[in-house]
Protein backbone atom coordinates (compact mmCIF):
# COMPACT_ATOMS: atom_id res chain seq x y z
CA UNK A 1 0.00 0.00 0.00
CA UNK A 2 1.33 3.44 -0.94
CA UNK A 3 2.29 5.70 1.96
CA UNK A 4 1.71 9.42 1.66
CA UNK A 5 4.28 11.53 3.51
CA UNK A 6 3.12 15.00 4.54
CA UNK A 7 4.77 17.73 6.59
CA UNK A 8 3.27 19.56 9.52
CA UNK A 9 1.59 22.89 8.94
CA UNK A 10 2.38 25.08 11.95
CA UNK A 11 -0.41 27.57 12.53
CA UNK A 12 -2.45 28.71 15.50
CA UNK A 13 -4.45 25.79 16.90
CA UNK A 14 -7.42 27.78 18.21
CA UNK A 15 -10.79 26.81 16.67
CA UNK A 16 -9.23 24.37 14.19
CA UNK A 17 -9.74 21.41 16.51
CA UNK A 18 -13.46 22.21 16.61
CA UNK A 19 -13.56 22.22 12.80
CA UNK A 20 -11.81 18.84 12.69
CA UNK A 21 -14.19 17.44 15.27
CA UNK A 22 -17.25 18.62 13.34
CA UNK A 23 -15.94 17.32 10.02
CA UNK A 24 -15.40 13.87 11.49
CA UNK A 25 -18.69 13.87 13.38
CA UNK A 26 -20.54 14.71 10.16
CA UNK A 27 -18.83 11.74 8.48
CA UNK A 28 -19.27 9.50 11.54
CA UNK A 29 -15.55 8.91 12.06
CA UNK A 30 -13.98 8.59 15.51
CA UNK A 31 -10.53 10.16 16.05
CA UNK A 32 -8.31 8.56 18.71
CA UNK A 33 -5.15 10.36 19.85
CA UNK A 34 -2.45 7.93 21.06
CA UNK A 35 0.28 9.56 23.14
CA UNK A 36 3.38 8.43 25.02
CA UNK A 37 7.17 8.51 25.14
CA UNK A 38 9.42 7.25 22.34
CA UNK A 39 9.66 3.47 22.62
CA UNK A 40 6.62 3.09 24.86
CA UNK A 41 4.94 0.90 22.23
CA UNK A 42 2.48 3.24 20.51
CA UNK A 43 2.77 1.59 17.10
CA UNK A 44 2.67 -1.90 18.59
CA UNK A 45 -0.44 -1.06 20.59
CA UNK A 46 -2.20 0.41 17.55
CA UNK A 47 -1.27 -2.69 15.56
CA UNK A 48 -2.65 -4.96 18.28
CA UNK A 49 -5.89 -2.95 18.39
CA UNK A 50 -6.23 -3.10 14.61
CA UNK A 51 -6.05 -6.90 14.76
CA UNK A 52 -8.85 -6.98 17.34
CA UNK A 53 -11.08 -4.23 15.99
CA UNK A 54 -10.49 -4.53 12.24
CA UNK A 55 -13.33 -6.96 11.58
CA UNK A 56 -15.91 -4.58 13.03
CA UNK A 57 -14.48 -1.18 12.11
CA UNK A 58 -12.82 0.32 9.04
CA UNK A 59 -9.57 1.82 10.35
CA UNK A 60 -7.08 4.42 9.15
CA UNK A 61 -3.90 5.66 10.84
CA UNK A 62 -1.99 8.93 10.93
CA UNK A 63 1.59 8.27 11.96
CA UNK A 64 3.34 11.24 13.54
CA UNK A 65 7.13 11.39 13.65
CA UNK A 66 9.74 14.09 13.51
CA UNK A 67 11.20 12.33 10.45
CA UNK A 68 11.04 9.04 8.55
CA UNK A 69 8.18 6.66 7.78
CA UNK A 70 9.14 3.46 9.59
CA UNK A 71 5.94 3.21 11.62
CA UNK A 72 3.69 4.05 8.68
CA UNK A 73 5.28 1.19 6.75
CA UNK A 74 4.37 -1.21 9.57
CA UNK A 75 0.74 -0.08 9.46
CA UNK A 76 0.54 -0.14 5.66
CA UNK A 77 1.82 -3.73 5.72
CA UNK A 78 -1.48 -4.62 7.42
CA UNK A 79 -3.35 -3.20 4.41
CA UNK A 80 -4.53 -0.27 6.50
CA UNK A 81 -4.61 3.21 4.92
CA UNK A 82 -1.84 5.24 6.56
CA UNK A 83 -0.51 8.75 6.16
CA UNK A 84 2.91 9.69 7.55
CA UNK A 85 3.03 13.15 9.15
CA UNK A 86 6.56 14.45 9.66
CA UNK A 87 6.76 17.46 11.96
CA UNK A 88 10.35 18.39 10.99
CA UNK A 89 11.37 18.97 14.61
CA UNK A 90 8.09 19.98 16.26
CA UNK A 91 7.36 18.05 19.46
CA UNK A 92 3.62 17.60 18.88
CA UNK A 93 0.91 17.35 16.22
CA UNK A 94 -1.40 20.31 15.66
CA UNK A 95 -5.07 20.32 14.68
CA UNK A 96 -4.23 22.30 11.54
CA UNK A 97 -2.16 19.39 10.27
CA UNK A 98 -4.97 16.93 10.95
CA UNK A 99 -7.31 19.18 8.99
CA UNK A 100 -4.90 19.13 6.03
CA UNK A 101 -4.49 15.34 6.20
CA UNK A 102 -8.18 14.39 6.29
CA UNK A 103 -8.71 14.85 2.52
CA UNK A 104 -6.09 12.15 1.95
CA UNK A 105 -8.47 9.58 3.46
CA UNK A 106 -11.80 8.42 2.09
CA UNK A 107 -13.72 9.30 5.26
CA UNK A 108 -16.91 7.72 3.94
CA UNK A 109 -15.14 4.38 4.10
CA UNK A 110 -13.70 4.80 7.62
CA UNK A 111 -15.08 4.40 11.13
CA UNK A 112 -11.99 5.35 13.11
CA UNK A 113 -8.70 7.19 12.66
CA UNK A 114 -5.88 6.46 15.07
CA UNK A 115 -3.32 9.26 15.42
CA UNK A 116 0.08 8.26 16.76
CA UNK A 117 1.33 11.50 18.25
CA UNK A 118 4.97 12.54 18.58
CA UNK A 119 6.84 10.64 21.28
CA UNK A 120 7.05 12.69 24.46
CA UNK A 121 5.07 13.31 27.65
CA UNK A 122 4.88 17.10 27.52
CA UNK A 123 3.79 18.94 24.36
CA UNK A 124 1.14 16.57 22.93
CA UNK A 125 -0.95 16.87 26.10
CA UNK A 126 -1.37 20.60 25.52
CA UNK A 127 -2.90 20.42 22.03
CA UNK A 128 -6.46 19.39 21.18
CA UNK A 129 -6.33 17.90 17.67
CA UNK A 130 -10.08 17.30 17.40
CA UNK A 131 -9.98 13.85 18.95
CA UNK A 132 -12.90 11.99 20.48
CA UNK A 133 -10.71 9.99 22.82
CA UNK A 134 -7.16 10.15 24.19
CA UNK A 135 -5.02 7.17 25.12
CA UNK A 136 -1.81 7.70 27.08
CA UNK A 137 0.67 4.82 27.14
CA UNK A 138 3.24 4.33 29.90
CA UNK A 139 5.54 1.33 29.49
CA UNK A 140 6.98 -0.63 32.40
CA UNK A 141 10.66 0.06 31.48
CA UNK A 142 10.04 3.83 31.68
CA UNK A 143 9.64 3.77 35.46
CA UNK A 144 6.79 4.42 37.88
CA UNK A 145 7.45 8.13 38.52
CA UNK A 146 6.07 9.56 35.29
CA UNK A 147 2.60 10.55 36.55
CA UNK A 148 4.24 12.68 39.23
CA UNK A 149 6.69 14.24 36.77
CA UNK A 150 4.29 14.86 33.87
CA UNK A 151 0.86 15.29 35.49
CA UNK A 152 -0.87 17.10 32.59
CA UNK A 153 -0.39 14.16 30.23
CA UNK A 154 -2.17 11.88 32.68
CA UNK A 155 -4.78 14.43 33.76
CA UNK A 156 -5.98 15.21 30.24
CA UNK A 157 -6.32 11.64 29.02
CA UNK A 158 -9.33 9.37 28.73
CA UNK A 159 -7.42 6.14 29.32
CA UNK A 160 -4.05 5.10 30.74
CA UNK A 161 -2.44 1.97 29.32
CA UNK A 162 0.49 0.36 31.13
CA UNK A 163 2.20 -1.42 28.25
CA UNK A 164 4.89 -4.12 28.28
CA UNK A 165 3.24 -5.68 31.32
CA UNK A 166 5.10 -8.89 30.58
CA UNK A 167 8.29 -7.11 31.69
CA UNK A 168 7.10 -6.41 35.24
CA UNK A 169 9.29 -9.19 36.72
CA UNK A 170 12.41 -7.53 35.34
CA UNK A 171 11.89 -3.92 36.48
CA UNK A 172 11.40 -2.19 39.80
CA UNK A 173 8.00 -0.79 38.81
CA UNK A 174 5.38 -0.14 41.51
CA UNK A 175 2.01 -0.57 39.79
CA UNK A 176 0.04 0.41 42.88
CA UNK A 177 2.02 3.64 43.20
CA UNK A 178 1.21 4.54 39.58
CA UNK A 179 -2.46 3.77 40.20
CA UNK A 180 -2.52 6.07 43.24
CA UNK A 181 -0.79 8.86 41.35
CA UNK A 182 -3.15 8.45 38.40
CA UNK A 183 -6.24 8.48 40.62
CA UNK A 184 -4.91 11.67 42.19
CA UNK A 185 -5.00 13.56 38.89
CA UNK A 186 -7.64 11.59 36.98
CA UNK A 187 -10.06 9.90 39.41
CA UNK A 188 -12.43 8.51 36.78
CA UNK A 189 -9.94 7.53 34.08
CA UNK A 190 -9.75 3.82 33.25
CA UNK A 191 -6.42 2.00 33.51
CA UNK A 192 -5.38 -1.14 31.66
CA UNK A 193 -2.29 -3.29 32.12
CA UNK A 194 -1.42 -4.88 28.78
CA UNK A 195 1.29 -6.43 26.69
CA UNK A 196 0.92 -5.61 23.01
CA UNK A 197 3.52 -8.32 22.37
CA UNK A 198 1.94 -11.25 24.24
CA UNK A 199 -1.66 -10.07 24.05
CA UNK A 200 -2.13 -9.92 27.82
CA UNK A 201 -4.97 -7.53 28.66
CA UNK A 202 -5.50 -6.51 25.04
CA UNK A 203 -8.99 -7.99 24.68
CA UNK A 204 -10.32 -5.90 27.58
CA UNK A 205 -8.70 -2.76 26.20
CA UNK A 206 -10.05 -3.41 22.69
CA UNK A 207 -13.53 -3.90 24.14
CA UNK A 208 -13.34 -0.52 25.85
CA UNK A 209 -11.98 1.24 22.77
CA UNK A 210 -14.61 -0.44 20.61
CA UNK A 211 -17.30 0.97 22.88
CA UNK A 212 -15.88 4.46 22.51
CA UNK A 213 -15.85 4.12 18.72
CA UNK A 214 -19.45 2.89 18.61
CA UNK A 215 -20.58 5.80 20.80
CA UNK A 216 -18.79 8.31 18.55
CA UNK A 217 -20.15 7.06 15.22
CA UNK A 218 -23.70 6.07 16.05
Amino acid sequence: MEIKVLHQVMEWNQDVSAKVRKTLADRKVCLINVMGSPGTGKTSLITALIKRLGEEFAIGVIEGDIAGQIDAEKIAALNIPAVQLNTDGACHIEAMSIEHILPHFDLDKLDVLFVENIGNLVCPAEFDIGENFRITILSIPEGDDKVKKYPLMFTDTNCLVLNKYDMLPYFDFDVESVKRDYRGVNPEGPLFGVSAKTGEGMDALAERIGGEIRAAIR
